[in-house]
C-alpha cells in the first residue's frame, strides 16, 4: 500500500525517489511493482487543455434493446477517450471525449445524429475541465488489520471545513492553446499506454535520437504542462463486492463545490473528479464496496438537508463493457487536429443501417 501511495505522489518515472523515501533498494522496489502488475496499471493523464482539446462528458440513454449498438456508435468517433455501459438512472452509456475546440458544434451535431438514428433516446453532455486523478492514499487504511475503514462522520466535517483552493485541473480554462507538435503528441500517446516507457523505445519507434525525445519530454511535455499527472490505476476494494459509479454533484455556489472537491482528493473511494464548465457542478468516478454505498448516499443526504449540496445523480458502471482510448495521435498532422465530421456520421450510419427501419416501425407502433 505504501508503494502504491508513493507511486501516486512521485510518479512511476521516479523510482529512485520512491525507493529513497521507503528505504528500499531500487531492485527490491521494482520487483515488488512487477509483482503487482496484474493489479495495477501505470499511465499518464494528458492535460488536453494545452493540446487544443476540450473535454466533454456524455450521458446517453439508449433506445431499449440497442444499448450495445449505442456503445459501438460512440466508440466509432476518433476523439472518444473513454466509454462504458451503465445502468440505474438510465440504461445506456457514459463516455468522455476530447474535442478540438473549433469543432465543438460539429460534435454536438454528432450526438444529435445518434438520436435521429433512433439509437439514443436521450443524450446529455456537459463541457468540462480536465480531470483530477485521485491516486491511492492510505488515510483510511488500517495497516494492522490490513483492511479499509470508512469514517463518514469525519468526512462530512471535513467537507464543511475544507479550503477552496482547487488544483489547476478543476479550474475553468480561459483558453485551449495548442502547445504540442507531432513528436509531443506521439510521446503523450506512448505515456498513456505505459507511463514507464523508456525514451529510447519512443525514439526507436519514431526513428529519432534519444536526446531529441528527451528534449521534447523535458521542455515540452513537462515544461509546457502537457501532462496532468501520472495515474496509478488500482481498485482498492474487492471487485466481487464493489462497483464503480458515475456521479454528478450540483451545488449552490462555487465555494461549496470547491470544498467538496477538496475533500475527495485523499479518499480511497474517489478515483477521478472533473468540474462541469461554467457551473458549480462536479463529475466524479466513485468506486465503493456495495456495503458502503448506502452510507455514502446517507452522507450526501445530510449535506443536502443542511443546504450544502443541491442534488446529485448517479449511474452504475458496467465493469466489463468499457473501453479506454489514447489521444487520437493519427489525427494530428501539420501542427493541427484533423476532424472528419462526415466520417463519423457515416460510421454511425453504417453501424445502424440494419436497425433504423425496425426502430422507426416500433416508434410508429408505440405512437398508437
Amino acid at each position: 500500500m505504501e508503494i502504491l501511495e508513493s507511486l501516486g505522489q512521485y510518479g512511476p518515472r521516479n523510482i529512485t525517489a520512491i525507493a529513497r523515501k521507503l528505504q528500499l533498494a531500487e531492485a527490491t522496489l521494482r520487483r515488488r511493482i512487477r509483482r503487482m502488475s496484474d493489479q495495477i496499471f501505470l499511465r499518464a493523464n494528458v492535460y488536453h487543455t494545452n493540446i487544443g482539446l476540450r473535454k466533454t462528458i456524455v450521458f446517453a440513454r439508449a433506445s431499449q434493446g440497442y444499448e450495445n449498438l449505442l456503445f459501438d456508435c460512440l466508440n466509432a468517433h476518433d476523439y472518444v477517450i473513454y466509454s462504458s455501459r451503465c445502468y440505474g438512472l438510465f440504461d445506456g452509456c457514459v463516455a468522455i471525449f476530447a474535442i478540438p475546440t473549433e469543432r465543438c458544434l460539429d460534435f454536438e451535431r454528432f450526438l444529435e445524429h445518434l438520436k435521429n438514428r433512433g439509437i439514443a433516446a436521450h443524450i446529455e453532455h456537459s463541457w468540462s475541465t480536465c480531470f483530477q486523478t485521485v491516486n491511492l492514499r492510505c488515510k483510511w487504511y488500517n495497516k494492522y488489520t490490513q483492511s479499509w475503514e470508512f469514517f463518514w462522520e469525519e468526512w462530512i466535517e471535513q467537507v464543511l471545513s475544507e479550503s477552496t483552493d482547487l488544483p489547476f485541473t478543476l479550474v475553468d480554462p480561459a483558453a485551449y492553446p495548442l502547445k504540442a507538435d507531432e513528436i509531443d503528441i506521439f510521446l503523450l500517446k506512448e505515456l498513456e499506454v505505459d507511463a514507464t516507457v523508456t525514451l529510447k523505445d519512443v525514439a526507436n519507434k519514431l526513428d529519432r535520437s534519444v536526446p531529441l525525445i528527451k528534449y521534447h519530454y523535458d521542455r515540452h511535455v513537462i515544461g509546457r504542462r502537457l501532462l496532468e499527472d501520472f495515474q496509478i490505476v488500482y481498485y482498492p476494494f474487492d471487485k466481487s463486492t464493489s462497483n464503480g459509479f458515475y456521479f454528478r454533484f450540483m451545488f449552490e455556489n462555487l465555494e461549496n463545490m470547491a470544498k467538496f472537491a477538496r475533500s475527495l482528493l485523499d479518499k480511497p473511494f474517489a478515483l477521478s473528479i472533473g468540474k462541469i464548465f461554467g457551473r458549480p457542478a462536479l463529475f466524479a468516478y466513485i468506486y465503493l464496496p456495495m456495503s458502503q454505498l448506502r452510507e455514502f448516499l446517507d452522507s450526501l443526504g445530510r449535506l443536502i438537508r443542511i443546504g450544502f449540496l443541491n442534488r446529485y445523480e448517479y449511474v452504475l458502471q458496467d465493469m466489463v463493457t468499457q473501453k479506454r482510448f489514447t489521444i487520437p495521435y493519427t489525427c494530428f498532422d501539420n501542427g493541427s487536429w484533423r476532424y472528419d465530421h462526415d466520417k463519423f456520421l457515416r460510421a454511425v450510419d453504417s453501424l445502424t443501417e440494419a436497425d433504423v427501419a425496425l426502430i422507426a416501425e416500433k416508434a410508429v407502433a408505440l405512437s398508437y
